[in-house]
């Protein structure tokens, strides 16, 4: 592909005197090419010249080039790799796959990715679940691409929540043998409190004070302070340990107290030229911009979400110097983090100018049930790992059902988690593509050793061969373009096609004992390396056995 984008912006700079930026993808299947390109038809309006007059002049100068070109309506031009050189590009996946794959595109880079960001007081619902996948396996793609990358994770342990969820417990006296558990269920009782019973509501406020200045003033001794440390190191065990069985690691938690003061310190130094009091609090009026205005200090002087995710920022910048910050949040989140980034942007372009911010959807059971924390009728996230574990009674087959379940959809629209369908062994899950790795190692294992003793023979390759070897040298373009968009769904889908091609093959060629079988155990090794790294982009392992 970088091959072709290479010669087709020479082609294109030679005819029309136009540097651009090529557009190559993998062809549909149905054009039986290889790759195509649209560029005659984004040249159209350039050139004034009718795309498929454009398309035949690139094709003209192409012709030579080592690719057959075909023009088709209307404008694209196909292209199609001699079978020959496919195969034998497919063959060195087996031998050196992280050369042939190598990516540079971050290398030198600091890439601060922010993600899962659950708040201590409450329990994983199975929406930190669908965002630690995500973030996690986002991750893992720019690594490849030679990124240092940071994971961070960024909750409230100061704020409103916190003072609904002491509120309750204090009222209720559970001070001795908390656990996490307990903490949740007091967070929906204040939160109902708060919601009907204005004395309630009152003390609330009050308590959410006393937070802030016991976390300012590290105070212990006091009952108030006492049980809000003991719930805030309840609530990071628990997450810990959740991470662990899901194999994430943050390197960073950045905790809303840690950060508040150096947000309230740049609101405050910008207070009467980016923010305006309002009312004896603090504002951004983002009508300016095309947005709305959010507060970022109340009337008590408390500082809002909004202010500590600008306290964030800043504080991420002088713990990274960051090539890039990448936010991933819940749809939600958009507008608010909208109004944050446009107020920073007025004292500090280049940090928002470095700041990427992901949202996806809801995360729902089918049926289409919506989950709320705050009502307390949501699924939790140890739930959703215990629900799967049930079915496949293993750790490994569980982590591999979810992770695929969650990862195979493009981010921003909500998501139908079927646990039922995440098991299957036939279907487009995580469980199939396990079970395919497997039947691979399998043929390798009765593989004895150096049959095929002279050069290729094209004339008996099957056609199956030349299929399964196409897709495999398929995969440096398939990461460079997830890595480019920050999309692990394109693995996925690339994997569940690779996988269905060997299916194919497997069905159809013999490769133990037959006369070419150290040449075509040495495209399933390729198959395989290919498969492994690609589950390993998204968290998952493959077994030796199943």
């Amino acid at each position: 592909m970088e091959e072709i984008k290479q010669k087709l912006g020479e082609v294109v700079e030679k005819l029309f005197d136009i540097k651009t930026e090529v557009s190559v993808t993998v062809a549909p299947d149905n054009t039986g090419a290889d790759y195509a390109s649209n560029v005659a038809m984004q040249l159209a309006k350039l050139v004034h010249q009718a795309p498929m007059v454009t398309a035949e002049r690139i094709k003209v100068e192409l012709d030579g080039e080592g690719f057959g070109i075909e023009v088709a309506q209307p404008g694209f031009l196909n292209f199609t790799i001699d079978e020959g050189a496919i195969l034998e590009k497919a063959l060195k996946y087996a031998d050196d796959l992280d050369g042939e794959i190598k990516d540079e595109s971050y290398a030198g880079k600091t890439v601060v990715a922010e993600f899962s960001d659950p708040n201590p007081f409450k329990v994983l619902h199975v929406g930190h679940l669908y965002t630690s996948v995500v973030g996690d396996s986002i991750s893992r793609l720019l690594e490849l691409a030679g990124a240092r990358v940071i994971r961070a994770n960024f909750g409230g342990d100061v704020g409103l929540h916190v003072g609904k969820t002491m509120y309750s417990l204090m009222q209720k006296g559970e001070k001795e043998n908390l656990t996490i558990e307990d903490v949740a269920k007091c967070y929906v009782g204040g939160t109902q409190a708060y919601e009907e019973d204005e004395a309630a509501k009152a003390e609330i406020t009050k308590l959410n004070k006393e937070i802030y200045r016991i976390n300012a003033e590290d105070v212990h001794g006091e009952e108030l302070a006492d049980l809000y440390w003991r719930g805030r190191e309840l609530s990071y065990e628990y997450f810990e340990d959740f991470y662990g069985k899901i194999g994430v690691k943050f390197d960073k938690y950045y905790p809303e107290s840690a950060v508040a003061d150096r947000g309230v310190r740049e609101v405050r130094a910008h207070t009467g030229t980016t923010y305006e009091e309002s009312d004896g609090a603090i504002v951004y009026k983002g009508e300016k911009v095309g947005l709305h205005t959010r507060v970022f200090i109340n009337r008590e002087g408390v500082p809002t979400y909004e202010t500590k995710d600008v306290g964030l920022i800043f504080t991420k910048w002088d713990d990274w110097h960051f090539d890039e910050s990448i936010v991933v949040t819940g749809n939600e989140q958009a507008d608010y983090m909208k109004v944050v980034l446009a107020s920073v942007s007025e004292y500090a372009p280049q940090l928002v100018d470095r700041t990427t911010h992901l949202t996806h959807g809801l995360v729902k059971l089918p049926g289409n049930v919506k989950m709320s924390s705050r009502k307390g009728n949501f699924l939790k996230a140890i739930d959703v790992l215990e629900m799967i574990n049930e079915m496949v009674k293993d750790e490994n087959l569980t982590l591999a059902a979810i992770k695929y379940a969650f990862l195979k959809y493009k981010m921003g629209g909500d998501i139908v988690f079927d646990p039922k369908e995440s098991v299957s062994t036939t279907g487009n899950s995580g469980i199939y593509l396990l079970y395919s790795a497997v039947r691979a190692k399998k043929i390798l294992q009765k593989c004895v050793g150096e049959k095929y003793l002279g050069e290729k023979d094209t004339e008996t390759s099957s056609e199956y061969e030349k299929t399964l070897a196409k897709k495999v040298v398929q995969y440096k373009d398939v990461i460079q373009e997830a890595v480019r968009e920050k999309a692990p769904y394109k693995v996925c889908t690339y994997l569940y096609e690779l996988a269905q091609e060997f299916s194919r093959f497997y069905e159809h060629v013999k490769v133990a004992g037959s006369e070419r079988e150290a040449e075509l155990a040495k495209l399933v090794k390729a198959y395989l390396n290919v498969m492994e790294h690609g589950l390993g982009l998204l968290g998952i392992s493959a077994p030796e056995s199943m």
